[in-house]
């Protein structure tokens, strides 16, 4: 599915003049699914524009900064997490402006609340920024073969850009751009600039070295447990273990005799409530932390458990649900089916689990506020700071580091607002540094949820009716029930509700159903749960018709066209043709069908999530003792224009070790309304050992750009859920598998 982002000429260019610098091209991308510009702006008008200001508010991705000497800046304000984007970015600016790849510089830009909540998720910012960042760059390479052509005195149409130069075609001339910046600045911006096709790209979709390497490796890159500030303190926070649980009373005289001790302070993270320990370093504010002596009032949480929760879905999956899709009449197709079968379903919570536990350091004066942090969401930080504090928003400043994983979880308030509030207290710079007992047993989780399912087959096997009813909480609703519209939050039924396989008679429903156990969007979000669902559920019934899970896939795809639905209330757009593609890549490269080691089975799945289609093969075995072992993936992806292939593969490659360790390990429980994990010795995570040879095919495609952060997560959960029901003679319903 492609975005289609329309933006006039004013949205586009936020600034173009003179600095005494040299040329500056301001660029504000419209925020993910907005259409028209919103009512309030400090946005600048162009240089050359006299009308006023249109008063949209936008994010700003991109800047291009290009000085007397020639060197060219590209400034980037979203989070680079590992994805690629410090690297992906730029290369759609360098190849509509022109330069060479070796000569460009890239600086992460600060915070602006002009720009809105600034949050890198979604698997949105190739998606997103595609037409415009390209517009960016072909506008500054038109301004300056403009001036190339004033200061010659003939047409433009004479002239090209080439390797930061303009050239005129007829005499060979150059003009290096640190000759024109200051002649294109003041030109009036062009309404319309002509966009390269992709068969004229020199830089977009070569492979295309890291930016972000080189300093990853010989340590000069920041993440935010790396931040020092002058006359920085440390805490950490000893928190309410029941969730909704209150403070009554602590003793902090045998903390306090810990050397190096400064303060210990009761907090309320939002979330959470706790009592900090604030001390010269790390080591004493945990040494502190352990002698506190607190006292807490559980609260009507003290007795939740994963097994009362799994309860409650049950009960409420047998009431009707909000129904997100329907086609046909599925009741009369079933009770008219051949065959039926019926089955159910279960998911887990799960924690993020990123490799740098949640960390964050706040400075809070009576003038303002300094926030330095691994965010995905550096806006939310800066209005959560502005909450706590009192401060106008004006005088808060988020400085973005890099990010040692987010997966959705650097987008939530809870960690900043600790660091605030303790900051605030203490008056002075205040890093958080949460364990990796904190990270997992306070993290906000991958909602659990319920699945009810009922297929019919026909006299020849193959399947035609389609029942899905699903109860599991909303990580969107459970903070804002508004979200849920008729019922129906958009992030709980994605995957579901647009399922890609074309049943004649089919009923997606969903009933939610929150619980205490805060939920939030976790790498895929709901795809994740409707892809194991789904997948697994097919391949049941292509087993009761006898028929090669392959197949049966095909079959349901064979109509070569787009569907459309919006019954939920968000238009999906699902393209059978590109499912089918990867679908026939994966299995062929994989062999399906052909022979395979003895001791070794397959399992196959495909999904679509985040405007890209992928597909994969997983080979397992099982050892002696029944264990699990991934041996081999293959992966297709159709991603639509790739920017950078090494990303791509290597995105799919993290995909799969992180979407195998949910499907084998992954699973959060409550008792008696605490998180029973606590470290990677029980929250396991796919091992280096234990990482499988992975195979990642990229089908070439000129269709506007996907996601590709999220959607290798989706299928490999089921392909390996998959292989195992085979190789175990039991079908896998409910996760984790189970080493």
């Amino acid at each position: 599915m492609s975005t289609v982002i329309n933006l006039s000429r004013r949205r586009f260019i936020g600034v173009c003049s003179s600095l005494g610098t040299g040329l500056v091209l301001g660029l504000r991308l419209p925020a993910k699914g907005e259409n028209s510009p919103p009512s309030h702006s400090s946005q600048l008008p162009a240089k050359g524009d006299s009308a006023a200001p249109d008063n949209s508010v936008f994010h700003p991705n991109a800047f291009i900064r290009i000085d007397r000497r020639g060197k060219v800046t590209l400034m980037f304000a979203q989070s680079e997490m590992g994805q690629g984007i410090h690297t992906a970015l730029p290369m759609l600016i360098a190849e509509e402006l022109e330069v060479d790849w070796a000569a460009i510089a890239v600086e992460r830009d600060g915070l602006n609340r002009a720009y809105g909540e600034q949050i890198t998720g979604g698997s949105s910012s190739v998606i997103t920024a595609w037409e415009p960042l390209r517009k960016a760059g072909a506008t500054a390479r038109e301004m300056l073969i403009s001036a190339a052509a004033k200061k010659w005195k003939i047409s433009t149409d004479e002239c090209r850009a080439e390797s930061g130069s303009v050239i005129h075609v007829p005499t060979g001339r150059k003009l290096a751009y640190a000759s024109l910046v200051e002649t294109a600045a003041l030109l009036p911006v062009p309404e319309k600039v002509p966009l390269k096709t992709p068969d004229r790209f020199r830089i977009i979709g070569r492979r295309t070295r890291r930016l972000d390497t080189a300093e990853k490796i010989d340590g000069r890159a920041v993440f935010g447990i790396d931040v020092r500030v002058s006359g920085m303190l440390y805490a950490s926070v000893l928190r309410c273990p029941v969730y909704g649980g209150r403070l009554r009373c602590f003793d902090a005289t045998r903390a306090k005799a810990v050397p190096g001790v400064r303060q210990v302070v009761p907090i309320d993270g939002g979330m959470s409530v706790g009592v900090a320990v604030v001390a010269d370093g790390t080591w004493a504010a945990l040494q502190g932390r352990r002698a506190l002596e607190v006292t807490w009032e559980e609260g009507p949480n003290a007795s939740l458990s994963t097994e009362g929760v799994r309860k409650r879905f049950l009960e409420l999956s047998k009431r009707p649900g909000a129904v997100a899709r329907r086609a046909g009449n599925v009741a009369k197709a079933l009770a008219g089916a051949a065959k039926r079968l019926e089955a159910e379903y279960e998911v887990p919570f799960l924690a993020h689990a990123a490799m740098e536990p949640m960390n964050c350091t706040a400075h809070v004066k009576e003038d303002g506020c300094e926030i330095w942090a691994p965010a995905q969401a550096p806006g939310v930080m800066q209005q959560i700071a502005a909450r706590v504090t009192g401060l106008p928003l004006d005088s808060i400043r988020v400085n973005t580091t890099y990010l040692g994983g987010g997966f959705g979880r650097r987008a939530d308030a809870d960690w900043p607002r600790e660091a605030v509030q303790i900051s605030q207290w203490v008056r002075a710079p205040v890093k958080v540094l949460w364990t990796r007992e904190d990270d997992i047993q306070f993290d906000l989780f991958r909602p659990a949820s319920h699945h009810r399912l009922a297929g019919g087959l026909d006299r020849d096997g193959w399947p035609i009716a389609w029942s899905h009813h699903f109860t599991g909480p909303s990580s969107s609703a459970h903070w804002n029930p508004a979200r849920a519209v008729n019922g129906l939050p958009e992030n709980a039924v994605k995957g579901a509700a647009d399922i890609a396989y074309d049943f004649p008679d089919l009923q997606i429903e969903y009933v939610m159903a929150n619980t205490p156990i805060p939920p939030a969007a976790w790498r895929s979000v709901a795809h994740s749960q409707h892809a194991f669902v789904n997948e697994c559920f097919l391949d049941e019934l292509a087993a009761l018709g006898g028929k090669d899970p392959f197949e049966v896939r095909m079959h349901l795809l064979e109509r070569d066209k787009v569907l459309e639905f919006s019954e939920s209330g968000t238009p999906y757009q699902v393209d059978t043709r590109r499912l089918r593609r990867v679908l026939e890549l994966a299995a062929s490269k994989a062999g399906w069908g052909g022979a395979i080691a003895p001791g070794r089975f397959r399992g196959i799945a495909c999904h679509r999530s985040f405007g890209t289609y992928v597909a994969q093969v997983a080979e397992v075995s099982l050892r002696e003792d029944g264990t699990v072992r991934l041996q081999r993936v293959v992966c297709a992806v159709d991603c639509g224009q790739v920017i950078n292939p090494e990303t791509v593969e290597a995105q799919m490659q993290g995909a799969v070790i992180f979407g195998s360790t949910a499907a084998l390990h992954g699973q959060i429980t409550v008792e008696n309304g605490r998180v029973q994990q606590s470290n990677f010795h029980d929250y396991r995570v796919l091992r280096i050992n234990e990482a499988p040879e992975i195979k990642v095919y990229i089908v070439p495609s000129t269709d506007p750009p996907g996601g590709i952060g999220e959607p290798g997560v989706p299928p490999i959960i089921p392909a390996v859920a998959n292989a195992v029901s085979i190789a175990r003679g039991k079908r896998i319903r409910r996760l984790p598998i189970g080493a």
